[in-house]
């Protein structure tokens, strides 16, 4: 079975828990779609990941049967234990591996899948203009080709369990060409927001050409030509992003092919260096570096929820002048500008939480991981960097420089730690697992340039490219910054927000107070200057309100889809976050059976419902004369993360009457995928029953 034959493909596997006895087996039937030669590849893929068991592969009546059992010293103990890793390696087609992704990745793959919101907020976009000859089957040869030797670009998502890559043989690039006729760039750049990548899927980048106007006294090869390259904001850095079309220029150089073969290391290096980390000093950083619960964090007084939905992006710069003035004034106080942009956010957080005296300040500060001990990271496409929090005490009454040189610290304390996430540092820390360490994300980015050598051979072709530029739509925080110099070398701030919790007006009222003081800053040669004098420059401007976005409801709900006929089975439809939206309303349109079907809605805050609230599905306790096989039956569907939560239900309900509860579960697809996945084991369900009750 090809690997890339079967990206896409959603498993089903049928189990009925048979409760904890010791010793007893994990026994699963493969629904497919597979074949004996598939469903050995799936079985032998289990036992090369999961060696602590004994995994065997039956044919009964034509179905595939995994059957799992604890191996060596460890059997007859206990019961195998079904793990969100073992589920989810059964329900993986067979493919060339997977990759534990890094903790910021998996924020950002959990938010992608669990909160869609805005149609385009989990998507990134670099920009870029082509001037002169350009060859489409050459264009999208190169593209292939760099796909083909990276790693990260044969890759799709799976959240089955912890959310992971999974390695592909091959991906398709694609690639739009459109005329100037057919669309304008805004209608492009709106138009391609909207559409959302499916994660379970590899094949995720895609490219869009704009043919513009020729120039004037110039014909068709000397036209320009916009580029758009789009990407999961999941997948990839805009580090990343940038090398991979540097390897796209030597590429289309070279007759659209990469010269050399596949790129090592890769992010399957970069998982293994962060497994061989020493915690210890980093656990002790941060169990007293973390920001208390009680600090400055949030962009604005506290407001209320706007209408508006989606991210805002605002834009404003600082001059080259205004930037050499601000580079000269932090350098001679032993710091950088981006230090002096942390300076002035911080001034900015303090202001707008209003608390007299000092008072502690954090906000993220986003790190690359381009500098790790690990050789050749600082090539390697990928998502390597985390934002990490950064916590300083504002005192009005304090020098500025002292502020200054405690964010310089500050960044230069947390170098060392790049590959932390913000579940390691809430737990070292004693926060809980859910608590939002910031409000806000600073990043100062430096864009590879493009090795001036590469540059003349374009040159040599008659191809003048442009330097990428990106349009962000990062709003997993309610603010994020990000700073980077122009090709001229002034200084310009990008503010992306989520428009909800800020509004435009008043995230360009923040973003303009920034700038304010940015420009400002180099006026003020006495280091004695404070804190407090500071802030007096911006006391006309008013502080804007932010509303931060509330927890939604937490616990169980219950819901009647169809009422079904008497004495008919019960089916459960279990909806967590991370469930493919649609799933279960495809599978309601395409199901004729007789049973009543239900929906059990979990939040992700975990635990199981209450018996009480089981008892609403309509089962009953099994009576003392009643045939065996003869009572409504608990059937459970859990599509992609719901599974393991409807095995765990199946295993404890108490009011299945007609023989052990039944669960249907699935890997991570779309709506439709899931919904046939879902119907293929209800047949089996169904099958089974049939058989029985002849028996």
């Amino acid at each position: 079975m090809a690997h890339d034959a079967q990206a896409g493909t959603v498993l089903t596997v049928v189990h009925e828990p048979d409760g904890a006895a010791p010793g007893s087996a994990l026994v699963f039937e493969l629904c497919g779609p597979l074949g004996t030669a598939q469903a050995e590849a799936v079985a032998a893929q289990v036992a090369t990941r999961h060696r602590a068991y004994s995994v065997a592969l039956e044919e009964e009546a034509g179905r595939h049967l995994v059957r799992l059992s604890r191996a060596g010293a460890a059997a007859g103990r206990e019961p195998v234990p079904l793990t969100a890793e073992l589920l989810a390696d059964l329900l993986q087609p067979p493919c060339l591996g997977t990759v534990a992704v890094t903790g910021h990745q998996r924020e950002l793959v959990l938010a992608a899948v669990n909160r869609p919101g805005a149609a385009g907020r989990h998507i990134e976009q670099l920009h870029w203009s082509w001037t002169g000859p350009l060859d489409i089957g050459r264009f999208t040869a190169a593209w292939q080709s760099v796909t083909d030797r990276e790693a990260v670009l044969r890759t799709s998502f799976d959240w089955t369990g912890a959310p992971r890559l999974v390695l592909h043989g091959r991906a398709a690039v694609e690639v739009v060409h459109h005329r100037r006729t057919t669309a304008s760039w805004n209608d492009l750049l709106r138009r391609d927001r909207a559409r959302q990548f499916a994660l379970h899927r590899p094949g995720l980048l895609r490219l869009t050409l704009l043919d513009g106007p020729p120039r004037p006294g110039a014909t068709g090869p000397a036209a320009t030509t916009r580029i758009l390259l789009s990407y999961p904001h999941a997948l990839l850095d805009e580090r990343g992003a940038q090398l991979l079309v540097r390897e796209f220029y030597r590429a289309y150089l070279a007759d659209g092919v990469v010269p050399g073969g596949e790129r090592r290391p890769d992010i399957r290096d970069h998982v293994e260096w962060l497994r061989d980390q020493d915690t210890d000093a980093a656990r002790r950083f941060w169990a007293t570096a973390a920001p208390p619960a009680h600090a400055a964090v949030s962009p604005g007084r506290p407001g209320t929820r706007t209408p508006a939905t989606g991210p805002g992006r605002i834009q404003r710069r600082l001059r080259p002048h205004q930037t050499a003035r601000l580079r000269s004034w932090a350098a001679a106080r032993g710091a950088g500008e981006s230090s002096a942009l942390h300076a002035v956010w911080a001034l900015l957080l303090y202001r707008a939480a209003g608390v007299p005296g000092p008072a502690p300040v954090s906000f993220g500060m986003h790190l690359s991981g381009r500098d790790l001990m690990l050789r050749g990271a600082a090539d390697i496409p990928g998502l390597l960097g985390t934002p990490l929090p950064v916590t300083v005490t504002v005192d009005p009454a304090a020098p500025l420089v002292d502020l200054l040189r405690q964010v310089r610290d500050a960044a230069l304390d947390l170098s060392a730690y790049p590959w932390v996430s913000g579940d390691l540092i809430r737990q070292w820390s004693g926060r809980s697992p859910g608590d939002r360490l910031t409000d806000t994300l600073v990043r100062f980015d430096t864009r590879p340039e493009l090795p001036q050598a590469l540059r003349c051979e374009l040159n040599a072709q008659g191809i003048r490219a442009d330097l990428p530029q990106s349009v962000s739509s990062d709003t997993s925080l309610p603010v994020t910054l990000v700073a980077r110099h122009d090709s001229r070398g002034g200084l310009t701030l990008t503010a992306t927000h989520d428009r909800a919790g800020l509004s435009d007006a008043d995230a360009s009222k923040a973003l303009s107070q920034c700038m304010h003081l940015l420009r400002l800053l180099p006026d003020h040669h006495d280091e004695r200057v404070t804190v407090a004098q500071v802030l007096g420059l911006l006391r006309a401007g008013e502080v804007a309100p932010a509303a931060r976005q509330e927890p939604g409801p937490r616990g169980f709900a219950l819901a009647v889809l169809r009422a079904g006929e008497p004495q008919a089975d019960v089916i459960g439809l279990v909806e967590v976050p991370g469930v493919p939206p649609g799933a279960y309303d495809l599978l309601l349109s395409q199901y004729d059976g007789p049973e009543r079907i239900v929906s059990l809605a979990l939040d992700d805050a975990g635990g199981l419902p209450p018996p009480s609230g089981l008892r609403e599905l309509g089962l009953r306790e099994p009576g003392p004369r009643q045939p065996p096989g003869t009572g409504r039956r608990l059937v459970l569907c859990g599509c992609g993360p719901a599974g393991r939560t409807a095995y765990e239900i199946a295993r404890d309900a108490p009011y299945a009457t007609g023989g052990p509860a039944a669960v249907i579960m699935t890997g991570t697809g779309d709506a439709a995928g899931s919904a046939r996945a879902l119907l293929r084991g209800l047949e089996s369900v169904r099958a089974r029953r049939v058989n029985r009750r002849r028996v």
